[in-house]
């Protein structure tokens, strides 16, 4: 293992494999999913797109603008260390770090949901469907060990594989639609406020990873320019293919069939193209996780490293190979998605995947709650100042609160005892610190 002083980071991402990095990290498990999920909420769900999707839009703009002034590893961990100090930047990234591999394990879990359509007797006992989410982690993972640039090629593959399946679907589907299908408007009990609040919050999980380009940014070329492009286009891309591709859904499948289907997307296929089109669209659903998994387990090593470099967390994480890949981070991180993946899969497949994207999520809206605060706080070190960049933070804040409000207390409970486990590490760290400066001659 080499230490990062001693050997430059490779910049093995161009402005496509980190746009690549954004969509595909977007795109993931929850969309194929989310039809069923907001199908109760007939065509007002789309007011919960639209507010989760400009909430999206202005943390992204954050991100994309702090990445250009600040190009270097760490992206949320790194602009709060900056703006509110050490605490609050190892916070930031005990919680993002969390969540990556909670992430890595719910997308795992859902590529072996994927593979049933495929392989009707993967699921025949747990122990089967566990090794097939473990196996298919692992893979991704030996490949991000070959180097960020050959992540980022298999990176900009799958993306491509799974976008493709979801424009036919816009293109072809948009015509066949029933427009009856939207009528009425909401059919649930709930009034549009809460509709819009609960749709809202489903929406968020499909959304996450749009700040996947700032986190290995001392792996992309020309780094100042390629990050903001690739957050800002990735996110239009990845945002309006999701969108459109749920609204046509909803307008092809009946809601009747709908709310309960494990598979919206292939059974819109199946009225389309008919039992042919409905397998490969379960493949594109399969091929969609694991350019999901492949993205996330990149982005797991890179938090701890940015940390571990400042000091912040355990200094094996700051060591990277000659390629310049931090292996500690990828490896533990990939451990503990196994072990999350194994001690849930007591329970059924949709319980596992909840329990980890819910841990996922809850870990994830802090960081993006303090780095919206820390681009209004870091406003004045930009050589050029701008009007628009206070409201955009001001904006970025309360869509990250009302996010964090509205995943309800259990989340709240989640966030409480991921963010107080951290507090000891912090100070071991601090207190292994200062006792080697005062030990040294």
């Amino acid at each position: 293992m080499i230490e990062v002083n001693d050997i430059r980071t490779r910049r093995s991402l161009g402005v496509w494999s980190a746009t690549a990095l954004v969509v595909g990290n977007m795109i993931g498990s929850g969309v194929f999913l989310l039809p069923a999920a907001l199908a109760p909420f007939g065509a007002a769900s789309l007011l919960g797109w639209a507010l989760s999707t400009v909430g999206a839009l202005l943390l992204a703009l954050a991100f994309a603008d702090l990445g250009r002034r600040y190009p270097v590893c760490g992206g949320p961990y790194t602009y709060s260390r900056i703006a509110f100090g050490d605490f609050t930047g190892f916070m930031m990234a005990w919680c993002y770090w969390i969540s990556t591999w909670c992430a890595v394990a719910a997308i795992a879990v859902a590529f072996t949901g994927s593979a049933t359509s495929l392989l009707p007797g993967l699921l025949g006992t747990p122990a089967r469907a566990a090794a097939c989410s473990l196996a298919v982690l692992w893979l991704c993972t030996a490949c991000n060990l070959a180097g960020v640039r050959s992540a980022g090629i298999a990176q900009l593959v799958t993306t491509i594989l799974k976008v493709l399946p979801l424009i036919a679907i816009v293109a072809i589907g948009a015509r066949a639609m029933h427009f009856e299908a939207f009528h009425p408007f909401n059919p649930s009990p709930s009034g549009l406020l809460d509709v819009t609040t609960m749709s809202a919050a489903l929406a968020l999980w499909a959304l996450l990873g749009f700040e996947s380009a700032t986190i290995p940014a001392e792996h992309v070329q020309d780094a100042e320019r390629t990050v903001p492009r690739a957050t800002l286009i990735g996110i239009v891309v990845a945002a309006s293919v999701t969108v459109a591709a749920c609204t046509v859904v909803l307008g092809l499948v009946p809601l009747a069939l709908l709310k309960d289907s494990p598979a919206p997307f292939a059974d819109a296929a199946r009225a389309l193209w008919g039992d042919a089109g409905a397998v490969v669209m379960a493949a594109a659903m399969a091929v969609s996780c694991l350019g999901a998994l492949n993205g996330w387990i990149l982005i797991q090593g890179q938090i701890p490293f940015a940390a571990a470099r400042d000091g912040l967390f355990p200094k094996p994480f700051a060591q990277v190979d000659a390629r310049g890949t931090p292996r500690t981070g990828l490896v533990i991180g990939s451990v503990l998605a196994s072990l999350l993946v194994c001690t849930n899969y007591n329970g059924s497949l949709v319980s596992v995947f909840t329990y980890a994207a819910l841990l996922a999520t809850a870990a994830c809206l802090l960081p993006y709650l303090f780095t919206a605060a820390a681009f209004w706080k870091l406003d004045a070190d930009f050589a050029q100042p701008a009007p628009w960049r206070k409201p955009v933070a001001l904006l970025g804040v309360l869509y990250s609160v009302w996010a964090l409000i509205g995943t309800g207390p259990v989340v709240w409970l989640w966030g409480t005892g991921l963010l107080i486990a951290g507090v000891p590490v912090y100070f071991f760290m601090k207190r292994g610190a200062a006792a080697a400066t005062e030990a040294a001659p």
